[in-house]
């Protein structure tokens, strides 16, 4: 497709084509807008509320507020709640408190991995006895 075709699709999906599209060299708008389309906007394995809620958490942890501000908002629109985005920004607090201290600890990742399997095992057996 030519630029033209692009924006116009881009102005039909989204009711403008933002400055971020506009901007961007007429050999990349196509495949930059078939690949946020296809991947943030569709319907894909993961349904489009989840994909904002860790999109929202990975944009606490890179601390991009564009990308904070798009993914709350977004998951808003796909119908997440103020406490599901609450609880998605706190298990990505969580997350990156963890990787943090196992990476300046520089625990054995290998002891890491056996402690982690021995884990899942427990859970799998406690499930099973509850089914």
């Amino acid at each position: 497709m030519g630029r033209a075709e692009v924006e116009a699709d881009v102005r039909e999906t989204l009711g403008i084509v933002p400055g971020f599209f506009g901007g961007l060299p007429d050999s990349l708008l196509e495949s930059e807008w078939t690949s946020f389309k296809s991947i943030v906007l569709s319907e894909t394995a993961i349904p489009n509320k989840y994909k904002e809620l860790i999109g929202l958490g990975v944009s606490g942890a890179t601390r991009c507020k564009y990308c904070a501000h798009f993914h709350t908002e977004a998951a808003r629109l796909f119908g997440a709640t103020e406490e599901e985005i609450q609880e998605a920004s706190l298990v990505a607090k969580n997350t990156m408190g963890w990787s943090t201290y196992l990476n300046s600890v520089q625990y054995d990742y290998d002891t890491f991995i056996r402690e982690f399997d021995q884990i899942a095992a427990h859970v799998r057996e406690q499930q099973a006895a509850t089914v």
